[in-house]
């Protein structure tokens, strides 16, 4: 069979099965074939009955001697009992509830057992075993040795089971499937495969779902991880190669002067990642195609500053920077934060968030609203040369005159649906012309998901604005050079000098009313605290505090002389920026919140960060709350409520007090919870073993090394026609979100 198949096209697949298939994303037989496992069961161990003992797991190979159904009268349930030997003995197999198992299974028949044995009154009895037919009476001997058995005596695979599906019909399945299959043609070069000894496709297939060694299937694991690392670094390679070679950008010249006369204007010190990070960003602007920077900063590290000085760059060349956020409070934060830091260059500032608009006038020094349209209009004549928003700015109506700079912070907090419309547009402008779509080789097709370049409205010529994406979650170094492969990564880990640590502490539920006698004593003392939940609703499911019921408990209950405010994601903005700048003015003394104050929120009165239910959160991003605290010279302080002080839970946000550093915590939280919690549940079309690859270092600096080999060898990809058709391939379906 073809590997393009549709699903409802192979054998044993009817119309019930192909929709839960369908509703799983496995739409052909290539889909079926790479649904790897997700784990792996030993069941090649026989054991002898006379061996058995209690409360064990177990694999025997018996003859029926008898099988029997009936109807317990007491509980109304179904119950299947049999006895069954081998040369060493006889033993009683029960199921319970599974009637079919007495249609399935008949006298005579030989067939391996796996399940737990149990004392009884009558004795040791296997209950509810997994079964799978030998042979149907014609063997008189047992067979401890059977090539063809798919759930037995083998090392046996174990699926994430969708809604329908089950583990044995997967394996079933693929093993039939898989003796059936062509030839599949290898899109890695021989001298790649000979190079790293790897085994050829057809065998790692085979191996990943059934195989016949645990070394074996280290191999498979190593070859199948290495194919989609290594399409990944090449598709992301060669788009940067391509970027330089097709694509040009406004050169920025450094002017040095300036920006050393700026940095000595500034209130502080750079530190010396500050100073890195900006002679690497404004190297990048002085290059004529268009590059690409991640800046990595943990919370509080001094990210903006770097991209003010860029964009400072930026328009004394008279040209256009964009610096798009998020959401509304971290765009108005921007908007405040640059205005500031730029207010003696005579450089004017702008922000557009929705229908709202506002210009710092560096002339006056004071921010006024203008109209929508106004502002607009300046940016398409190029006199704004600084402007701040949200996803406002890349709708149609937006148009820059030269555009040469864009940053984007905290690319990650775009929902999936948003990115989807952000990345709409693929066509550019032409002076004097109609649109024109860009050759597929030359479009800006950095990997679908960030934000790319071309979605900043449509230019007015071929040259395309360098960017900047800054994240305040750190991300582990391995996941970084996978998914930011085609981005230069600056990193900030040291933080501003007087910055006090943050003093960490694991609450249990009797602790409670010691920490709210804390919170008042500090309020008292003029400062200010955050309490964090993880739901908007209450959830009898997840059993979590709902930020609107626990703001009603706090305001009534426990802090009523003091002024309260709740904060969350679904409030109107006008509404949340009242809040915001209420509470920055200390007029609320504690915020009640959910996760939408993890970035963007800088109150250095704030002092305490109350987390509820913290062992809901992932390390990095408990990282990220606790970094709304301790933003001033006071001593500020996190407390870590959990009502399940499991010791897993535990150890893992001990893990948050023994360290500050995000980077050594972001590596600590992939070790814990895997890269699907830093990456989203997005990446089902990745398999887990790719996924697990993820915290490989050797594996992925080999894929990027032998990918690099065939770019140095021909960039367009003519010599290897079927990888140049996969990419192709991959630039329309893959989504990395």
């Amino acid at each position: 069979m073809k590997l393009n198949t549709p699903i409802s096209e192979i054998s044993y697949v009817g119309p019930k099965y192909s929709k839960s298939f369908q509703k799983a994303g496995i739409k052909n037989l290539k889909d079926l074939l790479f649904y790897f496992p997700r784990d792996y069961e030993d069941r090649s161990e026989i054991t002898y009955i006379n061996k058995v003992q209690p409360n064990k797991k177990y694999l025997i190979q018996a003859k029926i001697l008898m099988i029997k159904s009936y109807r317990s009268p007491h509980k109304k349930m179904h119950v299947t009992k049999s006895i069954v030997e081998d040369k060493t003995g006889a033993i009683q197999v029960i199921w319970f509830n599974q009637p079919f198992v007495s249609k399935q299974l008949k006298k005579a028949y030989l067939a391996s057992f796996i399940g737990p044995v149990k004392s009884s009154s009558t004795g040791l009895v296997l209950s509810n075993p997994q079964y799978e037919i030998i042979s149907r009476g014609q063997q008189t001997k047992l067979a401890y040795q059977h090539k063809d058995l798919i759930h037995s005596h083998r090392i046996v695979p174990i699926y994430r089971e969708p809604a329908g599906l089950t583990s044995k019909y997967l394996r079933f399945l693929i093993w039939f499937h898989l003796k059936k299959l062509e030839k599949i043609r290898d899109f890695l070069p021989q001298e790649i495969i000979k190079r790293n000894d790897f085994i050829p496709i057809e065998t790692a297939l085979k191996e990943i779902h059934f195989p016949s060694s645990w070394a074996s299937l280290k191999k498979a694991k190593i070859r199948l991880a290495f194919n989609e690392l290594f399409l990944i670094m090449l598709y992301l390679e060669r788009e940067k190669e391509l970027r330089k070679a097709h694509q040009k950008a406004y050169a920025i010249p450094f002017n040095q002067q300036l920006v050393q006369s700026f940095i000595y204007s500034l209130p502080f010190q750079l530190t010396l990642d500050q100073k890195k990070a900006t002679w690497q960003t404004v190297k990048d602007l002085e290059k004529d195609y268009p590059t690409q920077r991640l800046l990595e900063g943990d919370v509080g590290s001094g990210k903006t500053i770097v991209a003010a000085i860029a964009s400072l760059s930026v328009a004394a060349t008279n040209y256009q920077t964009a610096i798009m956020a998020p959401t509304e409070v971290l765009a108005r934060q921007h908007f405040q934060q640059f205005s500031k830091m730029l207010r003696k260059t005579k450089i004017d500032v702008a922000m557009l968030i929705g229908a709202e608009a506002r210009i710092y006038d560096s002339q006056k020094s004071r921010a006024k609203k203008i109209s929508k349209q106004k502002l607009l209009e300046a940016l398409a004549t190029g006199k704004i040369k600084i402007v701040i928003g949200t996803h406002a700015l890349i709708q149609k109506k937006v148009k820059f005159k030269n555009l040469a700079f864009v940053v984007i912070d905290e690319q990650h907090r775009f929902g999936v649906g948003q990115r989807a419309e952000l990345l709409r547009s693929e066509k550019y402008e032409v002076k004097g012309t109609k649109e024109k779509e860009a050759p597929l080789d030359s479009r800006p097709q950095t990997s679908n998901f960030r934000l790319r370049t071309s979605d900043f409205g449509l230019q007015t010529s071929f040259l395309r604005p360098h960017m900047l994406s800054m994240s305040a979650t750190p991300i582990p170094r391995t996941l970084s050079l996978v998914f930011y492969g085609d981005l230069n990564i600056s990193r900030l880990k040291e933080l501003p000098k007087g910055r006090k640590k943050i003093i960490t502490q694991i609450v249990l539920p009797h602790e409670r009313d010691q920490v709210y006698s804390f919170i008042r004593k500090e309020i008292k003392k003029g400062r200010q605290a955050f309490v964090i939940c993880p739901l908007i609703e209450e959830s009898e499911k997840l059993q979590a505090r709902a930020v609107r019921e626990e703001f009603k408990k706090l305001s009534k209950n426990i802090f009523q002389e003091f002024t309260l405010a709740l904060l969350h994601g679904r409030m109107k903005s006008q509404d949340k920026k009242k809040i915001m700048d209420d509470f920055l003015a200390n007029k609320i003394n504690i915020l009640v919140a959910t996760s939408v104050i993890e970035v963007g929120i800088d109150v250095p009165n704030a002092t305490i960060m109350l987390i509820e239910g913290a062992e809901r959160f992932g390390l990095a991003q408990l990282h990220q709350l606790r970094g709304r605290v301790g933003r001033s010279s006071y001593q500020s302080y996190c407390f870590l409520l959990t009502d399940l002080p499991s010791q897993k839970v535990t150890a893992r946000l001990k893990a948050l007090i023994a360290s500050e550093d995000g980077f050594e915590l972001a590596e600590k939280d992939l070790e814990i919870r895997g890269p699907g919690d830093f990456i989203g549940k997005r990446q089902a079309g990745l398999p887990d073993l790719v996924m697990a690859s993820f915290q490989d270092v050797k594996l992925i600096n080999l894929a990027r090394k032998e990918s690099g080999w065939i770019l140095k060898k021909d960039l367009s990809l003519k010599t290897f026609p079927l990888l140049k058709k996969i990419l192709r391939y991959m630039a329309n379906k893959i989504h990395l979100e």
